[in-house]
């Protein structure tokens, strides 16, 4: 919030200082965009803050963020004999969707609970060092990004052992990703913001996901689905950001309805973002 202080006036013989906000929606919204360039222009600071949130995270430990692989790795394995059984699927088909689903879905889970204390966890930062907003958010994403990298070898692991070819569609889970870090650092932002200003923000975001686990196609196969209810599948958004990660890197195309869910929301998300950010940037550091 931008104020500007009027020189001292005297009122009843008392001089006074009046402050008012003198900040426009345009004017908000140039401040923002300094401070994105600014972010930018500090990305060694953000890769250094990201590398360090991971050695102090796993400080101590002989396997380090791989200790994550390998449960990921365990728990990929029995739940994909166990609801393969269940399902009555083929362990060799089901478990490599299971082990790019899980994966992918950690990430998003992680990005999200994650992006609720992105501000708050930089208390100290925040009202200590004048600094870009866009850092804070950056450093969240980029450390679960790294993460994700390691856990990328399970996805390699069960491919080799499977034997699951890559086409050269794969390709596409290029601009996929770029989506993906898109979306991440807006709903980080967003999130970000409203748990800074709303403390009870952030449970509310861990059930909404426990519950967006159970309803999208993360441990079932949308083909499980009566073909009518498919046809609304891309509606939820998680389910089409998913699926265009994922079908690329199994072998095939997802439908243009399902990436034209996906972009919609990332565009609506990242409309979101700037608009609520343009609008409380100023603030946060008085609600951290």
């Amino acid at each position: 919030m931008s104020t500007a202080m009027s020189s001292p006036r005297l009122t009843d013989g008392i001089p006074t200082l009046e402050f008012r906000s003198e900040a426009t929606s345009a004017a908000r919204q140039r401040l923002l965009l300094k401070d994105l360039i600014a972010g930018i222009g500090l990305w060694r600071l953000v890769v250094t803050l990201s590398w360090l949130d991971i050695r102090l995270r796993y400080r101590g430990s002989i396997l380090g963020p791989f200790w994550l692989t390998l449960s990921t790795a365990v728990m990929i394995t029995a739940m994909g004999i166990l609801y393969a059984t269940l399902f009555k699927l083929v362990v060799k088909d089901y478990i490599p969707f299971l082990a790019l689903s899980i994966v992918l879905w950690n990430f998003i889970s992680a990005v999200t609970s994650e992006g609720c204390g992105c501000f708050l966890e930089n208390e100290g930062l925040i009202r200590s060092v004048r600094m870009p907003f866009s850092v804070y958010v950056a450093r969240c994403v980029l450390r679960n990004i790294v993460v994700l990298g390691h856990n990328v070898v399970v996805i390699v692991g069960v491919f080799l052992v499977f034997q699951v070819p890559l086409h050269a569609m794969a390709l596409l889970a290029v601009p996929a990703g770029a989506l993906w870090v898109i979306d991440a650092l807006a709903i980080c932002a967003i999130l970000g913001a409203l748990c800074a200003r709303f403390r009870d923000i952030s449970p509310i975001v861990a059930s909404v996901m426990q519950i967006a686990f159970f309803i999208t196609p993360v441990m079932w196969k949308p083909e499980l689905l009566q073909p009518r209810t498919q046809e609304v599948l891309p509606l939820n958004p998680f389910y089409s950001l998913i699926e265009i990660m994922r079908g690329p890197l199994s072998g095939y195309l997802p439908g243009a309805v399902v990436w034209a869910s996906a972009i919609i929301f990332s565009a609506l998300l990242v409309l979101c973002a700037w608009l609520l950010l343009s609008r409380v940037r100023g603030r946060i550091a008085f609600w951290v």
